[in-house]
């Protein structure tokens, strides 16, 4: 005899519901505890849920795009009770005769269904899933193509590879054709983000100038010693610390305001800005960064932005920030601003792209021209919470630390 269980979307979860956005397994499928089995969308983070113990998948309740609210079922599992099969369980999948993907597992169980009700071989896609998975997206934009090509007084001549985002314009666009893009529950909620934070704050920008090369000798000298032991050390590490330091010539950067007063915070919780492509960025904490090492600061770091990056992050890694650093010089900007504010933080750090600049430096009382790694450094505030004169002693504190930094 097997027993059925119930494969749930969590209970605590980043907002109010997450989205269905990739079945990794299909119905019928043998898993082993831990196997993922789908993936939620957040408006945080793209998360995975294991399978709790062995057994087989028997049941797909939602299907990509569907909105998964805390504690819903997402699907069944059969498993298997003394030693005896499940596979008699499990009801196979209807699906139409005729179309291609009538037998290839590989499609997930709402592009199947989508298959039926549009007429449409999955096959003839390019999915813009992971690995080239074709979605219930790419089928639901396959079918507007058609819809809008059919509608079309003169159709116009039909192209040999048919690609699963593109569509013919709007009217109240330009001529020729576009791609339209379903935004993600991160990219509305970034955007949400964004709108909210301008119109909440009063937001001003300073910008100074930051000699990088005591930090890059000293990351030099010590980055093979940490390597040795796992740990990357990067520059932005350093700019952590830097905050710090800043921090307690001018606590007020680290606090928030509110109507009656302004709080600020003892400890320092940064969040550190993490891009993941197209998709969007994610800002996770290194917690009381106050009490860490430079070492401790560049291992946390490591293991965030590993994960970051493999969608392992977990929601309560991204709450509780006091302060945001955003790195935007590694994709190449040399100044961004505003940095919009993560509220309802007070403050957010903007460091541009380090590249060598010739700069005057008094040497023995002659002023010298000298080639020097250089960067942009900015820090937006809210003006609620800070003035001018607060802002440019962070700065100040902030690059006197990166330029002075002990060998």
């Amino acid at each position: 005899m097997a027993n059925s269980i119930e494969i749930t979307a969590p209970i605590e979860q980043e907002g109010t519901k997450a989205i269905v956005r990739n079945w990794l397994k299909q119905i019928g499928d043998h898993v082993k505890e831990g196997d993922a089995l789908v993936e939620l969308e957040t408006d945080k983070v793209t998360q995975e849920i294991s399978a709790p113990c062995d057994g087989i998948l028997s049941e797909i309740a939602m299907a990509d795009g569907d909105d998964a609210m805390p504690g819903a079922m997402l699907g069944r599992m059969i498993v298997p009770a003394n030693g005896t099969t499940a596979e008699a369980s499990i009801a196979p999948t209807q699906v139409q005769p005729g179309l291609t993907v009538a037998n290839t597992p590989h499609y997930s169980p709402a592009v199947r269904r989508a298959a039926m009700e549009y007429g449409i071989d999955p096959a003839t896609l390019m999915g813009s899933g992971k690995g080239g998975r074709v979605t219930r997206a790419d089928m639901e934009n396959a079918h507007r193509a058609d819809t809008a090509v059919l509608s079309q007084p003169q159709p116009q001549p039909v192209v040999a590879q048919r690609s699963a985002m593109t569509v013919k314009s709007s009217p109240a666009s330009t001529d020729g054709r576009s791609r339209i893009v379903p935004h993600s529950a991160m990219r509305l909620s970034i955007a949400k983000h964004m709108a909210q934070s301008l119109a909440t704050a009063p937001q001003v920008t300073a910008v100074f100038e930051a000699d990088f090369t005591a930090i890059m000798r000293h990351r030099e000298t010590h980055k093979e010693r940490l390597k040795s032991q796992g740990i990357s050390l990067s520059y932005t590490a350093y700019f952590v610390a830097a905050s710090v330091a800043a921090m307690r010539v001018v606590p007020e950067v680290n606090s928030q305001w509110h109507d009656e007063s302004l709080e600020i915070f003892e400890d320092i919780n940064i969040g550190i800005g993490i891009a993941l492509g197209d998709k969007g960025l994610v800002a996770p904490v290194i917690r009381q960064a106050q009490a860490l090492s430079l070492e401790e600061i560049a291992a946390g770091l490591q293991d965030l932005t590993n994960r970051a990056r493999s969608n392992a992050l977990k929601n309560d890694e991204m709450k509780g920030g006091t302060f945001t650093i955003s790195n935007h010089g590694v994709s190449g900007s040399l100044l961004a601003s505003p940095i919009i504010i993560s509220q309802p933080q007070s403050a957010i750090l903007g460091v541009g792209k380090l590249e060598k600049r010739v700069v005057v430096r008094e040497v023995d009382g002659v002023d010298a021209i000298q080639i020097r790694p250089m960067a942009y450094i900015s820090l937006t505030i809210d003006h609620r919470s800070l003035d001018g004169h607060q802002t440019n002693s962070w700065l100040t504190e902030f690059v006197r630390t990166l330029e002075s930094w002990p060998q």
